[in-house]
């Protein structure tokens, strides 16, 4: 009888520590919540984040100028190589044989003008004969003058010496004309015959050159079926090359998070590849349009029924940092955090 009465006296005791344990569990939880609310709503005040970002680099379709079989493929897939690195080689014999012959068209268009030259030459002995016969007739006709005033010769044979003047004037000035002609000749045969012949010769070389094809740059060979003995057309893409020395992410931000973004400020990269490895990045260039606006095909929103959807515009964000131990892959995840402090 005498334990009852502390039993019922216990009862609200526990019921009273488990009301204010109540309360300050909800207490802990409110402020968890509000302080959580407080560090979201700041964290956005002053970052830029979104994860629809995805690395990108450079990429060259490695293609030949000349078209032939290839004899010599040296690399493999996925094989990194240097700048100037052999990629494939085509068979070069046509070619050399081009070479030759664009010569030997090369030095017939100089023997044409050594003989050209010749005639030149040829004319301009004819010019200075018919000068000196001229100077001879003209001489003459002076002396014949001279002695048919002292009535010496008669009129006729002044008549005569005057007449052989005049011939050797009239065949100095076809002689000139000759020469004139035969110069005319050289200087077109100079800038027809031997700039074509010397045009076709480093065309030839040219494409000579052309039939070995070497890496733009250091990167990586990726996509490659080329093999040995594989007809290769002028233009048309063998494999793709991934350059190494320049990496960024195109990070597609939100238009309502997109009113504070600007050139130059920092960023933190990190790639779903390498969570643990955070890149640092600088915000290059921001996008003139939404991803929708540059689509094959955009959205028509003049018709039907329209739900205005979160445009997303791209951000180019260059990865200063770039890591040989944590090698980049192209179109391969990150997440993007810029700084709208920075610049």
């Amino acid at each position: 009888m005498a334990t009852e009465p502390s039993g019922v006296q216990a009862a609200p005791k526990n019921n009273r520590a488990g009301v204010w344990a109540s309360r300050v569990i909800i207490a802990l939880v409110t402020l968890a919540v509000l302080a959580g609310g407080a560090w979201y709503w700041r964290f956005h005040q002053l970052y830029a984040e979104t994860e629809d970002a995805y690395v990108g680099a450079h990429v060259v379709q490695i293609s030949s100028q000349v078209s032939g079989p290839a004899i010599a493929v040296p690399v493999v897939n996925n094989l990194f190589v240097r700048k100037g690195a052999l990629l494939f080689e085509i068979d070069p014999a046509p070619f050399r044989i081009a070479v030759e012959r664009a010569r030997a068209q090369l030095a017939l268009a100089q023997q044409n003008t050594g003989g050209a030259s010749a005639e030149v030459q040829a004319a301009r002995a004819q010019v200075a004969q018919m000068q000196a016969q001229l100077q001879n007739a003209i001489s003459n006709t002076r002396r014949t003058e001279a002695l048919e005033a002292d009535k010496f010769l008669s009129r006729q044979a002044g008549e005569d010496a005057l007449t052989q003047r005049r011939t050797a004037a009239a065949a100095l000035r076809a002689a000139q004309a000759k020469l004139a002609q035969a110069e005319s000749n050289l200087g077109a045969s100079n800038t027809s015959q031997i700039r074509l012949a010397q045009a076709n010769l480093a065309q030839a070389e040219l494409n000579l050159s052309y039939t070995r094809v070497y890496a733009p740059a250091d990167g990586y060979v990726t996509n490659l079926t080329l093999r040995p003995g594989t007809m290769v057309n002028a233009g048309q893409p063998q494999f793709a090359f991934v350059e190494n020395g320049d990496y960024w992410v195109d990070a597609n931000f939100k238009e309502t998070d997109f009113e504070h973004i600007r050139p130059g400020q920092h960023a933190k990269v990190v790639v779903d590849m390498y969570p643990n490895h955070p890149f640092r990045g600088v915000v290059r260039s921001l996008s003139s349009g939404s991803g929708a606006a540059f689509s094959l095909l955009p959205p028509q929103n003049a018709t039907g029924n329209w739900v205005k959807v979160t445009q997303r515009v791209p951000v180019r964000v260059h990865i200063l940092d770039p890591d040989p131990h944590y090698p980049l892959r192209i179109a391969t995840s990150a997440t993007v955090t810029v700084d709208l402090r920075s610049r």
